[in-house]
């Protein structure tokens, strides 16, 4: 929202404007990762190590980029939920410009149409297990796009802006992945374009296994009970 005053422009933003302009940075970041990573895919074949190294360093530092994003915007959301600082918060957010007139347009998918990436976690990690706990990325997302028949919408098959050569799921598929690693459920030093489980990994998929199963006898006693009473 603009307020005129004094015949100056003054720029306010709230914490959904605020958590949309991460959102959108840190989309534009994961765009030119994956133009890297299609780079990358490029120079591999050419077996020049040197591009190749440099491409890597990039693509880790953008990873960096992102989770230090994460953070800010943790602490930027903890700041808005804290009554004492949010008049120190307005504060900081109105910014005297004489200049700006209008916000500038970001062309972004709907939130909520494509799959979230926390439904990948576990598909990925049963593919892993069911491949012998380590294989390429293409014979994981097989897998995944099979358990995730019914879920995948038609939003998560369209190609993403950055690369018209990968697809939306496999993208976010990607993403979770490298949450994963970050989260020590995958491996951080399989070969590039081999995904691998950890121990971690293992026991985490198990542990979620017991509480569904625990869950779903929980559910089934409940409704023998309830059957019992009628």
């Amino acid at each position: 929202m603009f307020l005129q005053r004094k015949e100056r422009f003054y720029y306010g933003i709230n914490k959904k404007e605020l958590n949309e302009f991460f959102e959108i940075l840190i989309e534009e970041i994961k765009n030119i990762i994956n133009e890297l990573n299609h780079e990358f895919e490029l120079e591999n074949k050419s077996n020049d190590f040197n591009k190749i190294t440099k491409i890597e360093e990039r693509i880790t530092k953008f990873i960096s980029i992102i989770e230090k994003l994460q953070e800010l915007k943790k602490e930027c959301d903890n700041m808005f939920n804290n009554i004492d600082l949010k008049k120190e918060w307005n504060r900081i957010f109105m910014v005297k410009n004489s200049k700006i007139t209008s916000r500038k347009k970001f062309v972004k998918l709907e939130k909520g149409l494509k799959t979230p990436e926390k439904e990948f976690r576990i598909p990925i990690l049963e593919a892993l297990v069911e491949l012998g706990g380590r294989a390429e990325a293409k014979e994981v997302l097989k897998i995944v796009e099979q358990k995730l028949k019914g879920k995948l919408n038609k939003y998560d098959y369209e190609n993403i802006p950055s690369n018209p050569h990968k697809i939306r799921w496999k993208d976010t598929a990607s993403w979770c992945r490298n949450t994963l690693v970050n989260e020590g459920l995958l491996s951080s030093n399989s070969p590039k374009g081999v995904w691998e489980i950890t121990e971690k990994g293992r026991k985490y998929l198990e542990d979620y296994k017991k509480r569904i199963e625990n869950n779903d006898e929980i559910i089934l006693f409940e409704i023998k009970n309830n059957k019992t009473r009628y």
